[in-house]
């Protein structure tokens, strides 16, 4: 059963960046949306950043200008990115990637992004 793995969370200073990475163990076919969430003790899952089939990005009003959601569709491997700047404290979660196929609802086990002087 494929998998995504995500990579690249750690402890960061307030005002630092992170590049979260989200690579699928084998082919997903069929992808509809991909995306970036995140939860936080406490908190209910939210939606960060996604990107459907059709290239429309959309962000969570707490992350714009600062994050930026990039996928690579070449040789059919569709690895997503989340590339995180000027990181604040409220930012620290348990980050998810989420794929989205006709079929099922694909998501990683998660990276975790503390944010913290």
């Amino acid at each position: 059963q494929v998998q995504l793995v995500e990579s690249g969370g750690g402890l960061v200073q307030p005002g630092g960046s992170l590049n979260l990475s989200c690579v699928p163990s084998g082919s997903i076919i069929g992808i509809r949306t991909m995306g970036w969430y995140r939860q936080a003790p406490g908190k209910q899952r939210e939606a960060v950043a996604t990107v459907t089939s059709g290239a429309t990005i959309n962000y969570a009003d707490s992350v714009k200008g600062r994050f930026t959601i990039s996928r690579d569709n070449a040789k059919n491997k569709n690895t997503l990115a989340l590339q995180m700047n000027g990181l604040k404290p409220e930012d620290t979660a348990v980050y998810y990637c989420n794929f989205v196929t006709f079929l099922r609802n694909y998501w990683g086990q998660g990276t975790q992004v503390t944010v913290s002087a």
